[in-house]
């Protein structure tokens, strides 16, 4: 029992049953052996929900809940738990169809890989510290995106419904605009069904919206997030920089008295 024990509470030991695990699901997919193989897909569920139970008895449900990687794993294996029923329960039965669609939650296991990645937490530190510094811009941007919206809405809903035919159509169209996919599509099909100075007109008002949208407004935001995400290594290079300049001074001072000191003994 011990080394079972041991087994699971070791992180190698679960990594391996985790990229088992993916590998299956993988195979899965193809569909080569019919549903032969669900079997072992459960078999790995099961797996990790001992694993679960293992660990919260080691160390107790609130010293287990209290990491956040501990709470990722919790909600994932919960979460993969219903793909098992689908073993034990005729899927022919209507009633019980819902279970074919919880199977697809199988796959957010994966996630559980990405706790085993090198300095995966300052990356995700660094993440969260970009969201916070550019939220702001953030959501400037995506207000730009909506007024765009509405007005691109009003002056083609009639000319190019398939894209502006109401305010959320409009809107996904504006967002594909301003990732600059196909940005000139929509011009051109609104220059074929409008008279040639309406047709020029709306190429530069697109021409336009790209530019400050596209281009200067994805370039915004990108430059914000990333500065935010990498000015942590810069904090600590400077706090870095200024304790060894604290440590040079001090050190300087030293000198100084030992060799005062120094001059006033030899007189």
């Amino acid at each position: 029992m011990n080394k079972v024990k041991r087994c699971f509470l070791n992180e190698n030991f679960i990594l391996g049953l985790i990229i088992a695990n993916a590998l299956l699901i993988f195979v899965q997919e193809f569909e080569l052996t019919g549903n032969r193989l669900d079997y072992f897909e459960s078999v790995f569920t099961l797996l990790f929900v001992i694993e679960m139970a293992i660990k919260i008895r080691e160390y107790g449900f609130s010293k287990y809940i209290s990491t956040g990687w501990n709470k990722l794993d919790f909600i994932l294996v919960i979460i993969a738990i219903p793909s098992v029923a689908v073993i034990f329960f005729d899927t022919n039965i209507s009633e019980l169809n819902i279970f074919l669609t919880l199977r697809v939650f199988r796959v957010f296991k994966f996630f559980r890989l990405v706790r085993f990645f090198p300095n995966v937490t300052s990356l995700v530190t660094s993440v969260q510290r970009a969201i916070k510094a550019s939220y702001i811009v953030i959501a400037g941007f995506f207000l730009l995106v909506f007024i765009v919206s509405l007005v691109t809405c009003s002056l083609y809903k009639n000319t190019v419904p398939e894209y502006f035919g109401n305010p959320l159509t409009s809107f996904y169209s504006i967002f594909r605009l301003f990732s600059v996919e196909g940005w000139y599509e929509i011009p051109d099909l609104i220059a074929t069904r409008t008279i040639p100075l309406i047709a020029f007109l709306s190429k530069l008002y697109f021409i336009i919206l790209l530019l400050c949208g596209g281009i200067l407004g994805l370039s915004l935001v990108n430059s914000i997030f990333v500065d935010a995400m990498v000015s942590d290594n810069n904090d600590d290079l400077q706090e870095e920089v200024s304790q060894l300049s604290k440590k040079i001074e001090s050190l300087t001072e030293k000198i100084e008295e030992l060799n005062k000191t120094n001059n006033n003994y030899k007189q």
